[in-house]
């Protein structure tokens, strides 16, 4: 598939979702960062390390930190092409399932004069490991789905996949511009 045949609209959404914070931490287990990131830790702190270290969001911050750095010191042409080939799975990924459920729902809601919101419901777990559980509301306060994850983000997403299958709608009914 390839991304020219797009709206503007549309490579955002595939942007996004290609550099999200699980594709971050996809390329960062790809390139070996947990390995090189556990090996650099002090002596005495490798538990804490590892669990910090194997999150989502500081994966997805390193890989953002060693693209700025590679960029300073290699220059954008060497750094685009590396972040091109580190991420380009990711791409395909994005192109061949994209994923953007809450943009669907919003979308499917709007054509019907409702509009969605989303509330969190609870949140647990310690701040490196937080888990979320959002509700996803319609305006006339019906619950719509409910969803968790590692981030609100995450949790919204799924609360927003599930109320699209509930209500029987393609999950890429909202993609194609």
């Amino acid at each position: 598939m390839e991304a020219e045949h797009f709206g503007a609209g549309r490579l955002t959404k595939i942007r996004a979702q290609a550099v999200s914070g699980p594709s971050c931490r996809i390329v960062a287990e790809d390139l070996g960062v947990v390995e090189l990131l556990l090996a650099a830790a002090p002596a005495g702190v490798a538990a804490s390390a590892a669990a910090v270290v194997e999150t989502e969001r500081v994966l997805a911050s390193v890989i953002e930190a060693v693209i700025g750095a590679c960029y300073l010191q290699c220059g954008y042409e060497r750094t685009a092409a590396a972040v091109v080939e580190a991420f380009s799975a990711r791409v395909d990924e994005a192109l061949e399932h994209p994923v953007d459920f809450k943009s669907s729902l919003q979308e499917h809601l709007a054509r019907h004069g409702e509009v969605v919101l989303y509330e969190v419901v609870e949140e647990h777990g310690p701040p490196h490991d937080r888990m979320f559980i959002v509700e996803a509301h319609s305006g006339a306060s019906e619950i719509l789905g409910r969803g968790a994850g590692r981030s609100k983000k995450h949790a919204e997403q799924e609360a927003a996949r599930l109320a699209l299958e509930t209500a029987g709608v393609s999950a890429d009914a909202g993609m194609r511009g």
